[in-house]
């Protein structure tokens, strides 16, 4: 009897600890004229594509974890803080546990206040934010992750990579070494797609995450429509042939333009060319992968790397708890750790893709993904070598020329707990 009881124990925690996944999409297209985010300031017309909040749940019977991609360009980490408070209060999920990443398309809408944008933008703001849609869109990321959560259901997981020629450097250098926004074939470019794949136990699938460095401007400023611009477009071509959602997770695309860049509207560009440069090869890929891996462990954690504010910036008063009193950012870097041979780590970072290629290089763990624009944006992280050089980058940066460095080893340093 006593040898019965201890089998059935021994079933029941082996129940509960199986890795259980769920995946829930939340349209979250506004009905209203929007200020739209990125380039100068314009109000939407009219819209092309939805929008979506796209949530992932993983449990692997100790942890719960939540990872989202929303078809918004930025927001503050204050406005993720206030998200994080609420969702906190409404389900006891803590902060650690939850990433909310953006595809960065330049066609959506502002989300909450400005943020570190106005320092470097004034004049981009002088309208108030559309504070009924940002509570819209965080009402709808918590029922949405509510939502993923009660669909949890038994899981298993595949990791694998492939490459897209569909980006291309963005820093273009003249005959006089000058560097404007543009188009720069022999620039440095990260052409990796990392790969997750969510199953269930018969194979069909829950989710798939895509990793992949490109800017969500292939649309330019004289576009007034709202879209996903080519990351969303690429997600919604993907789950029509999956029949599941695709979280697109956007790397460091702080040099990075998508090929096709900044045509004025949806008449002068193929944005479906995205759908074969990049679409077809994340479904080859995610057909190939290697077999899924049971059990799944996961492993949330954070590191905070100070690192010295750029003189004469005025920091914005909301962000007050991401500067020291010394004038030192404090910028959070997230690890998640699935297993012995994957890490995702995440930053509120437009970076340099050669930063974040250094890093998986010298990654003790085998598939090392980048995620940028996490949980807020504190601004672009230039390599040392980009600040002499000049350009855009450099000057809406909060950063010194030592930060690059300076996150490159604390990523190292969270990569090998």
């Amino acid at each position: 009897m006593a040898i019965r009881i201890l089998a059935l124990l021994l079933l029941s925690l082996a129940a509960s600890a199986q890795f259980r996944a769920a995946a829930v999409k939340v349209d979250i297209t506004p009905t209203t004229p929007q200020w739209l985010l990125g380039y100068g300031a314009r109000q939407s017309t009219g819209v092309h594509d939805p929008l979506f909040h796209r949530i992932v749940a993983l449990d692997d019977g100790s942890t719960q974890f939540f990872l989202v991609s929303t078809d918004i360009a930025l927001f503050s980490p204050a406005f993720y803080d206030e998200f994080c408070a609420e969702l906190k209060q409404q389900t006891g999920i803590d902060r650690l546990n939850i990433w909310w990443t953006v595809t960065h398309t330049h066609s959506a809408p502002e989300l909450g206040p400005a943020g570190l944008a106005r320092a470097f933008l004034a004049g981009r703001y002088d309208h108030e934010p559309d504070w009924d849609y940002a509570r819209s869109v965080k009402q709808k990321l918590i029922a949405g992750i509510q939502e993923a959560r009660t669909k949890l259901a038994p899981a298993r997981l595949s990791v694998g990579v492939t490459t897209s020629n569909a980006n291309i450097n963005r820093r273009a250098r003249d005959e006089n070494g000058r560097i404007a926004l543009g188009l720069n074939p022999d620039g440095p470019v990260d052409h990796q797609v990392g790969l997750i794949r969510i199953d269930r136990p018969d194979g069909s699938p829950i989710a798939l995450l895509a990793n992949y460095a490109m800017h969500g401007t292939v649309l330019s400023g004289k576009n007034q429509l709202i879209s996903g611009d080519a990351p969303g477009i690429v997600a919604n071509y993907v789950e029509q042939k999956l029949g599941a959602p695709m979280l697109f997770l956007n790397s460091a695309t702080g040099d990075i333009a998508p090929l096709y860049s900044v045509y004025d509207d949806f008449k002068k560009v193929r944005i479906s060319e995205f759908n074969v440069l990049l679409g077809d090869r994340i479904l080859k890929a995610s057909r190939d992968l290697p077999a899924a891996s049971t059990p799944v462990k996961l492993k949330a954690g954070e590191r905070v790397l100070e690192t010295p504010l750029k003189p004469g910036l005025q920091w914005p008063e909301e962000l007050a708890a991401y500067l020291t009193p010394q004038s030192q950012v404090r910028l959070p870097v997230r690890f998640l750790r699935i297993n012995a041979d994957t890490a995702l780590w995440a930053a509120p970072l437009e970076l340099f893709c050669e930063i974040a290629m250094d890093v998986r290089a010298k990654s003790p763990v085998k598939n090392t993904f980048y995620v940028g624009y996490a949980n807020g944006w504190l601004g672009y992280l230039p390599t040392v070598q980009a600040f002499p050089e000049g350009g855009y980058e450099t000057t809406v940066t909060p950063f010194t020329p030592q930060a690059g460095a300076a996150l490159a080893a604390a990523a190292l340093q969270g990569l090998d707990k």
